[in-house]
């Protein structure tokens, strides 16, 4: 299903809500930023930036939107707001709970003005409880939920920061699912209006279901780092270095694979020791194959095994992503001439398109277009302009 006619107004900032608006837009939906008259979209000037000036992660997520700027905190920028809603069908906001009832703004308020409106909340920690109102950023979400314990070798170790910040990009994706979900029942008729309320460190720790059940019914330290099947226990499912200083990934977790490996490079003799439990022989097996990854570079193994059914894979930088074939061949990478290469639309559909071909939007670049479109004559959009109501 298509999101073309579906009008999203974004009022959120930085990563996760403009990251779940990009999915959308992708997907067809019309997506105005709604910024502020002053600064706009923090991200806008947060280094690095591209070689337009402008802040690398707002080009890379809101690439093909719309951008309107209204002094919310202005009674004539609320009303051009209030305008905008009802010709609008989802609203997405990322402030701290209770800033939309200040600024009148909230979902009951904007319900006044549609009552079919779906109206999603993107907050650290949600709309109640003791943390809610706490400040916080991806770390805080990763470590509150459990996932950065779960980076740690051992326990004495310290706790490794992830190199993508999950719980913003995760938070972002559950929202646009929440929004599509939304909409779909509306749709349908099963509903008309809804509120979603959606937490980055809930969707955190809602990525724990490989761990939960011995999380849920054992000890709370339990299962420590590196004692889980899936958290490097196994040594025929874990990380190795190769001769030059880089890294591959065994993943032969199933026997078919190990032992397709184990063929492959010629230690046959390994086969049977595949699902041991016992410490000192997985130590062992560990140090094995240790001295094996290390005869040959990345490259020469991957070309190695390259047709072995055994799981293997490199362990590749964000930087040799473009250039990698599988990427290449998925065409996930987009180029155009007018918008910076970015990492596209991660699904493929066979009939439509998910490419946006248009460049990200200047600050308050469509608000003379929008405030047109839901009623106001040229002089009373002047007129909001020299009130610096919007811009």
């Amino acid at each position: 299903m298509r999101l073309d006619g579906v009008r999203i107004l974004d009022l959120s900032r930085l990563l996760p809500g403009p990251y779940a608006t990009q999915l959308l837009a992708d997907s067809g939906a019309e997506v105005v930023k709604v910024e502020d008259t002053d600064a706009g979209d923090y991200a806008r000037a947060m280094e690095p930036l591209t070689d337009r000036d402008t802040g690398a992660i707002f080009e890379m997520v809101n690439r093909g939107k719309r951008s309107v700027a209204l002094d919310l905190k202005s009674e004539d920028g609320r009303a051009a707001f209030y305008r905008l809603v009802e010709e609008s069908d989802v609203v997405l906001e990322s402030f701290r709970p209770g800033v939309v009832d200040r600024l009148g703004i909230d979902y009951e308020t904007l319900l006044e003005h549609n009552e079919e409106l779906i109206y999603c909340s993107l907050t650290g920690y949600g709309q109640n409880g003791p943390w809610a109102d706490r400040a916080g950023h991806d770390l805080n979400y990763v470590s509150v939920a459990g996932l950065l314990d779960m980076t740690r070798e051992s326990p004495d170790a310290k706790p490794q920061t992830p190199g993508y910040p999950i719980g913003d990009m995760a938070g972002g994706l559950f929202a646009a699912f929440a929004i599509v979900e939304a909409v779909l029942a509306r749709e349908l008729g099963n509903a008309d209006g809804e509120y979603v309320d959606i937490a980055l460190a809930d969707v955190v720790a809602s990525f724990s279901q490989a761990v939960a059940y011995q999380s849920l019914t054992g000890d709370p330290a339990e299962p420590r780092p590196s004692e889980t099947p899936l958290t490097g226990a196994l040594p025929w499912y874990d990380s190795y270095e190769t001769a030059d200083g880089r890294w591959l990934v065994l993943a032969a977790l199933e026997p078919k694979f190990w032992r397709a490996f184990c063929e492959a490079v010629g230690r046959e003799d390994l086969v049977d020791e595949h699902g041991t439990d016992d410490p000192d022989v997985r130590a062992a097996l560990r140090a094995e194959l240790e001295d094996v990854f290390r005869e040959r570079t990345r490259e020469e193994w991957e070309t190695a095994l390259a047709d072995v059914d055994a799981a293997v894979t490199g362990v590749y930088a964000p930087a040799e992503l473009a250039a990698h074939p599988q990427f290449r061949a998925r065409g996930l990478v987009e180029r155009s001439e007018n918008a910076p290469p970015r990492i596209g639309f991660p699904a493929r559909h066979r009939e439509t398109s998910t490419e946006t071909t248009e460049s990200v939007p200047g600050h308050g670049e469509h608000t003379r277009r929008y405030l047109a479109e839901v009623g106001y004559d040229e002089a009373a959009i002047d007129r909001l302009l020299e009130s610096d109501a919007v811009r």
